[in-house]
């Protein structure tokens, strides 16, 4: 059975920032800690946090909207990549980011955290 959740927390930075900083390798890196390749192209590939995770652009709508195919090393050959959508709001204080991981593996539920502490926290610390 397919696991799927909805996290959000808000980021001291514009959805601009956020969204180049994503797609972006060097800043990526630098926003997380974990070394990352990144493309802002459609079907382009990306790895993040040391080749932990991998996958590709899937829709890209400047500014406000990423999806993306999305797996780390713990997947099964067998296991379907599971799919991020990122969506971006401006609020007073940020930016409201709400990450929807749907398709995930029974032992996806471990990511919700691990968006909070690999990427949100460090997030918030960078732009911060």
């Amino acid at each position: 059975m397919a696991i799927d959740f909805i996290v959000s927390d808000v980021i001291p930075a514009s959805p601009d920032e956020i969204y180049a900083a994503w797609l972006d390798s060097e800043t990526h890196t630098d926003m997380t800690g974990g070394a990352a390749t990144a493309s802002d192209q459609v079907g382009g590939s990306f790895t993040a946090w040391n080749d932990f995770i991998m996958g590709k652009n899937i829709a890209l709508v400047a500014n406000t909207h990423i999806v993306q195919s999305w797996r780390t090393t713990i997947f099964k050959d067998e296991e379907p990549d599971s799919n991020l959508e990122i969506n971006l709001v401006p609020v007073s204080n940020g930016t409201e980011i709400t990450l929807i991981h749907t398709n995930l593996p029974e032992h996806g539920m471990q990511y919700k955290q691990g968006w909070v502490d690999h990427y949100f926290n460090p997030m918030k610390a960078h732009f911060g």
